[in-house]
């Protein structure tokens, strides 16, 4: 495993805490030293050291990061000149000057041992458009790992995932997200799996011709045939089916018809924030099952049930003041900034995100647990875990709320390495089954005509 040193004031910097040194200074013509008396020193907090321990023996694998999302946006894929060691100064290089949440230093200090980057597109474009771009962001991702060969390791099964993992290299994994991403082609999904793919969200914000989302209007009622016959054909490649952005019917199909686990990988528990986007009861209390985790996010919206419904007012009060005064852009930002100044946003912090644990292990347990922070793909984390540096505070929220340390080693990697080592069992089992034909539609409907 990764083996991190923890100095006082390592653990001090991530705690927030100074540690000041006592230097001695030579002063005056008589050469006598004065000695510096230094502030008191604030003592380590016992939960953030109790945490490191666990990331020391267990480092953390996530989920789900948009990385590869960031490089497309920002620097059109060119990244000769990209610098992932630090990425603090890429404000200009985003409309809005927003500073990218993740860099390697800051990987190393959240204690991040493994990542699955996500190779999203838009939904926003044909199929065709999906299928070329993703490959671009697979390429361009396994590019970015070329460039730092010390630091980053490609990985595409457990093995190696736990080798890069014990040399002190970050794990690199691809997921996709959206199954836009495959263009309705099983043939395609399975090529999307020899470039690397570990796995694949089954929607993205909208639906799929074969799969209804979370957040688009039920069209299928679930998945379609074909949608469960890519289920079955991920199964038989061993790549994992992720259910995060996918509505509960779609959720209760792909349940039905899987062998393997599956993944959650940046969701959140909708008995604690009602989004469409967190993960039901009823979904949760079938994993034990089925031996899946949900990877909870560090998505504000999707945390705070505060914030959800704040945000929901603030949407139907901008909705009414363009109803009211059309074609009057300055009158409603007005009316908006004088209502954000009475109704301020509340605020969203890590202990917001350790309720959405707490919820599902009291629920079904530990065991079906993970993080996915979705890092690069929002705008902010939570106070206190704004970018992947973030990761021991959450944990030492954890410790301060009983959690053992076998508990924080399965929550931090363990549950994810035995899902995805379960995915690879299963593919060994059956791989002398034939893949799975299903024609394309296009294709079946010109073959039936006269």
């Amino acid at each position: 495993m990764q083996q991190f040193a923890f100095s006082l004031a390592a653990i001090a910097a991530i705690a927030g805490t100074p540690v000041c040194a006592q230097e001695a200074e030579p002063i005056g013509s008589n050469g006598l030293e004065e000695v510096a008396v230094a502030e008191p020193v604030s003592p380590p907090d016992p939960a953030l050291e109790e945490a490191l321990v666990a990331l020391e023996i267990a480092p953390v694998f996530d989920g789900h990061n948009d990385v590869p999302y960031q490089l497309r946006i920002r620097y059109e894929n060119q990244i000769d000149g990209f610098d992932f060691t630090d990425t603090t100064g890429t404000g200009e290089n985003h409309p809005q000057g927003r500073v990218m949440q993740t860099d390697l230093v800051r990987l190393q200090e959240g204690r991040v041992g493994a990542q699955f980057w996500s190779v999203f597109v838009s939904v926003n474009q044909t199929e065709p458009e999906a299928v070329q771009q993703t490959i671009e962001q697979i390429d361009v991702l396994k590019r970015l790992i070329e460039v730092y060969p010390d630091q980053m390791a490609y990985a595409d099964n457990v093995d190696a995932i736990q080798n890069a993992m014990a040399s002190g290299k970050v794990a690199s994994i691809i997921g996709i997200e959206g199954g836009h991403s495959i263009g309705s082609s099983l043939a395609v999904l399975r090529q999307m799996y020899v470039l690397g793919a570990r796995y694949m969200t089954l929607t993205h914000f909208q639906n799929t011709p074969w799969a209804d989302s979370a957040t688009d209007d039920p069209e299928h009622g679930g998945l379609t045939e074909f949608g469960k016959d890519v289920v079955r054909e991920m199964n038989r490649l061993g790549m994992l089916v992720d259910l995060s952005h996918v509505s509960e019917s779609t959720m209760m199909d792909a349940l039905d018809v899987t062998r393997v686990p599956v993944i959650f990988s940046h969701s959140g528990a909708r008995a604690i924030n009602g989004h469409s986007r967190n993960v039901p009861d009823s979904a949760l209390l079938r994993l034990p099952e089925n031996g899946g985790i949900v990877m909870v996010d560090a998505v504000p919206g999707y945390l705070s049930e505060e914030r959800r419904l704040w945000f929901a007012e603030r949407v139907a009060v901008e909705a009414g003041q363009n109803s009211l005064y059309p074609g009057q852009p300055d009158v409603v930002e007005a009316a908006l900034e004088e209502w954000d100044a009475a109704n301020p946003e509340p605020e969203t912090t890590i202990s917001h995100m350790a309720d959405h644990i707490d919820h599902i292990r009291e629920l079904i347990g530990v065991e079906y647990i993970g993080i996915g922070g979705d890092f690069d793909g929002i705008p902010n984390g939570p106070i206190g875990f704004e970018d992947v540096s973030g990761y021991p505070q959450l944990f030492a929220e954890l410790v301060r709320r009983g959690y053992s340390q076998v508990e924080l080693e399965l929550i931090a990697s363990r549950n994810a390495l035995r899902v995805l080592r379960e995915a690879e069992r299963y593919a060994a089992r059956i791989k002398g089954q034939r893949p799975i034909e299903t024609l394309i539609p296009e294709e079946s409907e010109l073959l039936s005509q006269p």
